[in-house]
């Protein structure tokens, strides 16, 4: 066999390709070489709204569409996007015309036409309701119909009965105070599933045996009776929100039995619901064996004002076998209600989710008091906080033993959480917890309840732990320990339930408190019980805000700053770690040299405020904050103990000059109250904080931990990381006295064993040259990012992209050290005394650009990054979404840089420069990004914060 022959092909030059061949090319229609089959069938995943397009470009295509809408069954006009509008531009002979073509069409979903005229006008084209309804009864085959318009489907109810309304009725309309115009007349036995009614007038509810879920939210029940005929046997879920209905709690009797009669009922939900009280124990009583409320899983309460607390205990012990969620108003938020469950010694395997002191959102946010929700019809309630005691928390894991999701809201009696656990209350199971306005937790006992709780992952508190006010220890007040009154037993702000007997509760049950848990209650609680008679009128005086103040004479102060009061004295005896201001704890002394004093409460006073005279412990231990100390470097302690020894204090009258509304307004020098919040924990994966008033945050050993949220928190200033490696997002939004240079400098000394990025929105003018300093020259072994953002209002754009690209430079970094033997750079002190000057040994460069029509500013030492940026777009390259370098600094998948694999083939030309220059990279990345539209002190309305 000889050798193969080459098979040589001929190669035509662009030139010599025939002009005819390349129009043959380019002007073949593929489309119209299908077949009509083939073409129906691709339409079936096309838009209505472009199959109607395609009718116009050829006859082949447009006898596929006539074919296709001839015998399409499903049509939408929406496109399945049901909560947008249908296509404008339909008038009733187009709608007319459309639905002709489709003779077998069934079910029409998506009818959502933006504006429907009421009638039609002669020689007036429009789209009307009886132009929808003449299109509708065309389609002889027709079964149901999805809408959102009220006119429309009471129409269709009345005209067309036997059509079945699809999907979820939701109108769009809805609104409060709820719009006369918004009318829906209900037909009995309307052929509907699922009716979601918002800002809507209704007549009322009548037997609707199809219906599976009913949403009532700001409906106004118009009839004196409307529930007389309720009966759904079908319903599922029946939700009743701030309805304005009768005021007459009898007229809810057929409202409680229809439910009952509901034997699938899954989620009942009632909220400024007038029933009467009693009257869901005696329906229970009645149904339950025949299964009424046997089925719930979902059991909610909120601003009923009649409830008892046997209405929900019934509910729950029925409902037991599969209940998972309950949420309980304040008037029922009470230790018998647990202790009594506790008795019935149930068991409930599926149970979840507890909500305590349920308050509803629109309570919440509304500002309009209760006279004006009463009004506008809803019913008459005004609610107070609950009044459970740790008591009674003790028995909710005991009946609850499978919790995993708690909420507390305004419960101003619960004091020590680590009281909690008991050996048959362990919260073993509990994963997520979330307090709110519980003025009177103890901070420290808190800190041991979590490191107690095997499974917790997230914790969140929300106006929790606040600091005291300023000089509250000067006039013997506890301030925001829950010790007296709290401000948390003010009813709760456009809130709901009235009970009469709440108030008496409140007063015994601190009293309650106070003898019972001596040790919880404040020291200066103890104190104050010993103070002799004299020094109690004192206290009196003072609160009742006498305008001259007498001291008699004092003895003088001892060397080891301990003295016993006279008699005569109105003197409160208090430790030497414990803030005082004020006569009563304080030795005046006259200094040479004003001090500036620094009042946490208005900063605006702080360059303003100077004082001759300051009052000093008597105890002579003056405690100093750090801005104290460098503002009066030149005075010394001893001499200020020297001059208290020597100069006795003789009566003084002085002028009081508090403010007519407080006793504890007066210019006293007082750091802001140290409360440190010590989280231990060994599941915990992330914490967040709203309003609280922590100081310190210490992360004493969270092994899991990965995210810090604190969003205006006053008074935080700083942050200790001990054991919490592997936590990676730091968010500090609008927090006042934030720390920045030491928070910084905790985070960035953390091991480096993973990305970590840090927002920062600070509310105080920031010298960026000194941080960039600090940061790029410091011992810290990442590759660092600085993002100055100033759009204002805030804009996101940039700091969601963050996390997009930052771990692919930290992943490249990882595969050239690890499998390419690249060398890793070090940051050790010998390092540091290497590179003493700029640039520190790093590779700094700056971008900027505009986003929005905002400015930003990058300096960082990432490498890669250029080179990325201005990398062409690979084969690769995604296109469905609209970021790209000019909205974002760094868009990856429009580049079609999607793994570090894929960007180290773009960059193996730089690669190979540093690593000739023996360049080494540190393995993690580190991301500041900086908001600036703050800075002024005022805080910016933000919707992601």
């Amino acid at each position: 066999m000889g050798p193969r022959k080459k098979s040589v092909k001929t190669c035509l030059v662009n030139e010599e390709i025939p002009e005819e061949a390349i129009s043959d090319e380019t002007e073949k229609d593929y489309m119209n070489q299908l077949s009509h089959e083939v073409l129906c069938h691709i339409f079936r995943y096309l838009p209505l709204q472009d199959i109607m397009c395609m009718e116009c470009l050829s006859r082949k295509l447009k006898e596929a569409v006539t074919l296709y809408l001839r015998v399409v069954r499903v049509v939408d006009l929406c496109a399945g996007r049901w909560w947008e509008y249908m296509p404008s531009g339909f008038t009733d002979s187009s709608f007319l015309t459309l639905l002709k073509k489709m003779p077998d069409v069934e079910q029409l979903y998506g009818l959502h036409p933006r504006y429907l005229e009421r009638r039609r006008v002669r020689g007036h084209e429009a789209f009307s309701i009886p132009g929808v309804l003449e299109a509708l009864q065309a389609c002889p085959n027709l079964v149901g119909v999805e809408t959102s318009h009220l006119e429309l489907v009471e129409s269709i109810w009345t005209y067309m009965p036997h059509v079945h309304i699809l999907g979820k009725f939701r109108n769009r309309n809805g609104a409060f105070p709820i719009p006369p115009e918004n009318k829906l007349k209900i037909p009995i036995g309307a052929k509907i599933q699922t009716l979601h009614l918002v800002g809507v007038n209704v007549p009322e509810i009548p037997c609707i045996p199809m219906l599976r879920h009913l949403y009532m939210k700001w409906v106004r029940l118009t009839k004196p009776q409307p529930f007389k005929d309720f009966l759904c046997i079908s319903l599922r879920t029946f939700v009743m929100r701030n309805c304005a209905g009768p005021t007459n709690s009898l007229k809810y009797v057929p409202l409680v039995t229809g439910l009952a009669s509901a034997r699938n009922l899954e989620h009942l939900e009632m909220v400024r619901v007038p029933f009467l009280g009693g009257l869901i124990q005696h329906v229970v009583e009645d149904s339950w064996r025949s299964g009424g409320f046997r089925n719930l899983h979902t059991i909610v309460l909120g601003a009923c004002k009649n409830a008892l607390e046997v209405d929900l205990g019934y509910l729950i012990i029925t409902a037991a076998r599969r209940l998972h969620e309950v949420r309980i108003q304040p008037s029922l938020t009470k230790d018998g209600v647990f202790s009594a469950l506790k008795m019935a010694e149930l068991e409930f395997p599926q149970f979840e989710t507890l909500h305590l002191g349920y308050v509803d959102e629109f309570l919440l946010q509304s500002r309009m008091a209760n006279a004006d929700l009463v009004k506008y019809g809803l019913a008459d309630v005004v609610e107070n906080p609950g009044i459970i005691t740790d008591i009674g928390m003790k028995a909710v894991n005991e009946v609850f033993s499978c919790i995993k999701y708690l909420a507390i809201y305004n419960c101003p009696h619960l004091h020590s959480p680590y009281s909690w656990i008991s050996d048959h209350s362990r919260w073993t199971r509990l994963v997520d917890i979330n307090l709110v306005r519980c003025h009177a937790l103890k901070l420290d006992s808190f800190g041991q309840f979590i490191e107690l709780l095997p499974s917790l992952e997230f914790i969140s508190l929300d106006q929790m732990f606040r600091e005291p006010p300023k000089g509250c220890a000067r006039v013997g007040l506890s301030a925001g320990t829950g010790i007296g009154v709290s401000s948390a037993l003010v009813s709760n702000q456009n809130s709901n339930n009235d009970n009469d007997n709440n108030a008496q509760n409140n007063n015994a049950n601190i009293h309650d408190n106070n003898h019972h848990h001596p040790d919880e209650s404040d020291d200066e609680n103890d104190f104050r019980q010993d103070l002799q008679p004299g020094e109690q009128q004192f206290a009196a005086d003072a609160l009742n805000e006498m305008e001259d103040m007498v001291q008699e004479d004092g003895e003088v102060i001892a060397e080891n700053g301990n003295e016993t009061p006279a008699q005569s004295q109105a003197v409160i005896p208090v430790d030497a770690d414990e803030e005082q201001a004020g006569p009563s704890g304080l030795q005046r002394v006259v200094k040479p040299t004003p001090i500036t004093v620094h009042d946490s409460e208005s900063d605006d006073e702080e360059d303003s405020l100077e004082l001759q005279e300051v009052w000093i412990p008597k105890t002579g231990a003056r405690r100093y904050s750090e801005r104290e100390e460098k503002i009066g470097e030149s005075v010394q302690s001893k001499e200020l103990s020297e001059i208290a020894k020597t100069k006795p204090r003789h009566a003084v009258k002085r002028k009081r000059t508090a403010d007519k509304s407080t006793s504890t307004s007066d210019p006293v020098i007082e750091d802001d109250h140290v409360q440190v919040l010590l989280l231990k924990s060994k599941n915990l994966v992330g914490v967040t904080m709203t309003n609280c008033g922590i100081t310190d945050l210490v992360l004493k050993d969270c092994p899991k931990m990965m995210f810090i949220h604190a969003t205006r928190c006053r008074v935080l200033k700083h942050l200790k990381v001990e054991n919490a490696p592997i936590v990676n997002r730091f968010d500090y939004a609008q927090c006042k006295k934030l720390n920045m240079d030491q928070v910084l400098d905790q985070i960035l000394r953390m091991p480096p064993e993973r990305n970590r990025i840090i927002y920062l929105r600070p509310m105080q003018q920031v010298d960026t040259l000194t941080l960039e300093q600090k940061l790029f020259s410091g011992p810290y072994p990442y590759h660092i990012c600085i993002i100055h953002e100033f759009s204002n209002p805030p804009n996101v754009r940039n700091k969601v992209r963050i996390r997009s690209w930052m771990d692919t430079i930290a992943n490249i970094n990882q595969e050239l050290i690890k499998y390419e033997f690249f060398p890793e750079a070090t940051r050790s002190e010998e390092d540091l005394k290497k590179y003493p000057k700029y640039p520190w040994g790093r590779e700094i460069y700056t971008l900027e650009g505009v986003v929005d029509g905002a400015p930003y500013s990058m300096i960082s030492d990432f490498p890669w990054l250029r080179s990325l940026r201005a990398a062409e777009p690979n084969s690769f390259a995604r296109y469905d979404f609209e970021d790209d370098e000019e909205s974002t600094i760094y868009a990856p998948r429009r580049k079609g840089q999607l793994s570090a694999d894929i960007c180290m083939e773009t960059i193996g030309e730089e690669i190979s420069e540093m690593r000739q220059m023996k360049k080494g990279v540190f393995q993690r990345v580190v991301a500041i990004f900086i908001h600036y539209c703050d800075v002024n002190g005022e805080p910016v309305e933000d919707d992601y914060i």
